[in-house]
């Protein structure tokens, strides 16, 4: 049986004849050896038909279809014309050699064109593959390498298709980003500080803030230059007059040494170079925002934009923070104390990057595990719900912070939250409220839950504004007030029998009965008494006769 190898190359697809091979018994290790030698692969292996490719767009089309396992018009073509035709009814004499399995199954399923691809086909490829330069004589010594780095490039590229407006790798940068710029701006703030105390010592303890504190520095230069005239300047800076008259008053009596003006050039670069990172610090910190508002809307609305992309970051990706479980989203960042805890054999962390949100500061100390557990159920749902609709809407995240501020009220006052399920159907309806479709009909609404029927009749109960008073989300009164009125007609029925044939509800007659069974039982029971002790007495005398 001729076998036949499919080859797909950069520059095109080409056919070769693999003649004079006895498949039966074949070592892949001597294959091996002999396809290193052009010379003896050469003879065995001929090149049949070839069909370059029209540009590289028309390649990179080609080479998506071959990775999805697809057969091409052209390349279907390509095949009929150049092989064997296979008549109807009747076994083909040749087979078809691919390195790819899927690719070989749609060929087969289209043109009925056997197919096989084994190690003795992929070492003969392997081979074509090494001397492909050699059988192709029209090729230029550089044609090939810059085919396969341009396919290869443009390849990787429409394998790298993302959505322009839902990146997160922005979002790890930008939180990477504010953190270094954080500490950077706390540092040099603190060097204004140091350096220009030298000259004003008494500004530091007037002026708090590192940003207003640059400015200052930046504008008074010499403490011995500022008078009264410059107050209205300094009250637009720091906004409020009485600091900047306590300014003044405290350059007058300062202690300060007085610096050299190439000193206080430096002191004013450096302070401008402050203002300017703080200030970009703050367009950052707004660029962040609007990402996450485009990114993770429902988990910024939930646990606010900056905790929420130190979540993603440290995941790694959107994706990936959705595949957490909420146990491992709960502990994420705290992994040494984890392992710390795992090998000591002590407590594990209650919580990692989740501290940072203010819902576990508002929590009491004996509440903080709980909260946390349950904020990052939350977290968990919200970034999944992000990762995966393709719809933009925050209704979801803020219904989610809903439940978080009630569970809060739970542990602090005892107040029943809602349930998950009855707020997930207010945010679905909201939802399809606001895009404009269909209102949500009771059947559409309902979800297949395996409840109780205890359970099922308090949510209709509840639903149709019937009273329902619960007491620490545990414990529920009787449902309305028909109930209790059927149940005050039973006990009424029940009662009104018996009362009829007594007296105070007592029945006479039965207790007459009850009296005379027991007068009976005590009349039996001193007659048998009587006769014990008759019996008992003649024992006695017969013992007393025969001892005579």
């Amino acid at each position: 049986m001729a076998l036949f190898l499919l080859f797909e190359s950069a520059s095109g697809h080409s056919l070769f004849l693999a003649h004079g091979l006895d498949e039966i018994g074949q070592n892949t290790e001597a294959v091996r050896s002999s396809v290193s030698d052009l010379n003896r692969f050469g003879k065995v292996v001929k090149l049949v038909a070839f069909h370059p490719f029209e540009s590289a767009l028309d390649a990179l089309n080609h080479c998506n279809s071959v990775s999805e396992g697809l057969m091409t018009d052209e390349l279907r073509n390509f095949l009929e014309l150049n092989l064997p035709k296979v008549k109807e009814g009747k076994k083909p004499k040749f087979s078809l050699g691919v390195a790819e399995p899927k690719i070989g199954s749609h060929i087969f399923e289209v043109t009925k064109i056997p197919c096989q691809c084994n190690e003795f086909v992929l070492e003969l490829l392997r081979g074509v593959r090494m001397h492909f330069d050699r059988f192709i004589k029209d090729l230029k010594p550089g044609d090939l390498e810059k085919a396969q780095l341009g396919l290869g490039h443009s390849y990787s590229r429409a394998k790298v298709k993302f959505n322009v407006n839902r990146v997160d790798n922005m979002i790890i940068q930008a939180i990477f980003l504010l953190d270094t710029l954080d500490k950077d701006i706390n540092s040099f703030s603190m060097r204004v500080r140091e350096w220009y105390s030298w000259h004003f010592p008494e500004l530091v303890k007037i002026v708090n803030d590192n940003y207003l504190y640059a400015k200052v520095a930046k504008f008074i230069e010499d403490k011995s230059e500022l008078a009264e005239d410059k107050i209205p300047a300094l009250t637009e800076i720091l906004g409020d007059e009485e600091k900047a008259k306590e300014i003044v008053e405290a350059a007058k009596a300062s202690m300060g040494q007085d610096l050299s003006p190439i000193d206080l050039i430096n002191v004013q670069q450096f302070a401008q170079r402050v203002m300017d990172l703080s200030e970009y610090r703050k367009k950052l910190y707004e660029y962040l925002v609007t990402k996450m508002n485009d990114i993770a809307p429902n988990l910024a609305s939930l646990i606010g934009e900056v905790v929420g992309a130190r979540l993603i970051s440290h995941a790694g990706s959107l994706t990936n923070l959705a595949k957490c479980p909420s146990s491992t989203l709960q502990i994420l960042g705290a992994e040494k104390a984890l392992f710390r805890a795992l090998k000591t054999r002590g407590n594990t962390p209650k919580y990692g990057l989740i501290f940072h949100s203010s819902f576990i500061g508002r929590a009491s100390a004996r509440n903080k595990g709980r909260m946390a557990r349950y904020l990052a159920n939350k977290c968990s749902i919200a970034s999944r719900i992000d990762c995966f609709s393709e719809s933009n809407t925050t209704t979801f995240g803020e219904k989610l912070r809903e439940q978080v501020e009630e569970r809060l009220e739970f542990y602090d006052k005892g107040i029943a939250p809602r349930k998950n399920i009855d707020v997930m159907k207010a945010a679905i309806e909201s939802t399809q409220n606001k895009d404009g479709e269909m209102e949500v009909d009771d059947t559409s609404a309902e979800v297949s839950v395996k409840k109780s029927k205890k359970k099922k009749s308090k949510l209709e109960a509840a639903e149709d504004g019937e009273p329902m008073e619960v007491t620490n989300g545990d414990a529920s009164e009787d449902l309305g007030t028909e109930k209790k009125k059927k149940k005050k007609e039973k006990r009424k029925v029940d009662q009104e029998p018996e009362q009829e044939n007594g007296v105070n509800g007592f029945n006479t007659e039965q207790d007459g009965i009850v009296k005379k069974k027991k007068k009976s039982k005590v009349e039996d029971g001193e007659d048998l008494q009587a006769a014990s002790e008759a019996k008992k007495k003649k024992k006695k005398k017969s013992r007393t006769e025969d001892d005579e």
